[in-house]
């Protein structure tokens, strides 16, 4: 079989953006960056909007004062959609609960899950933990009450609950409404 020709692209790469993240990130000023990398203020604007395009020379310093392998800066980012009512449905336990997992499976860094939760749902009977760092609880509309060892919040729609995943808790609809809430577990739960 015969390869096919790679037809050349004359679209410009856009890398300005990425570059002045990366600058921004390290905390530095466009005159810190021309300082050390002997590129004028100018040049690197224009780099930094994309009217210009570095030499590659210019390119492996400037990616090199800002700690930045060059190959990251031409990567498309791994970038997930995850449509209304398209999420896979989960079960991290409770009753009365729907769960649909809105990042992916394979996402390790956090965990967003929205939950519908029918008037009389709860959590298990026995306070329990789980197995992140850092659990954030939104409430988009209802009510939840969440129980700790020695504390209760009555939480209503807009409010949001940050605490330490591992503290043992429960939770509950103690009305006769639907709840909906979004779970954020920071890094994602193991379980």
């Amino acid at each position: 079989m015969k390869a096919l020709p790679i037809e050349p692209s004359n679209a410009p790469l856009a890398i300005g953006s990425r570059i002045r993240a990366a600058r921004q990130g390290q905390r530095m000023t466009i005159e810190q960056v021309a300082e050390s990398t002997g590129l004028t203020k100018g040049f690197l604007s224009r780099v930094e909007r994309d009217l210009t395009s570095p030499s590659v020379a210019s390119l492996v310093t400037l990616c090199q004062v800002l700690s930045i392998p060059i190959g990251d800066l031409f990567v498309d980012p791994e970038t997930y959609l995850t449509r209304r009512g398209e999420g896979p449905r989960i079960s991290l336990g409770g009753e009365g609960i729907r769960e649909e997992l809105l990042t992916p499976r394979h996402e390790r860094r956090l965990q967003i899950i929205k939950a519908v939760i029918a008037p009389g749902g709860h959590g298990e009977s026995e306070l329990y933990a789980v197995d992140c760092d850092v659990d954030v609880l939104h409430v988009a509309s209802g009510r939840l009450a969440v129980m700790f060892t020695s504390e209760r919040y009555e939480l209503e729609a807009g409010d949001t609950l940050t605490f330490p995943g591992r503290e043992p808790h429960t939770w509950a609809n103690e009305t006769d409404e639907e709840a909906v809430v979004v779970w954020t577990l920071v890094p994602a739960a193991s379980r």
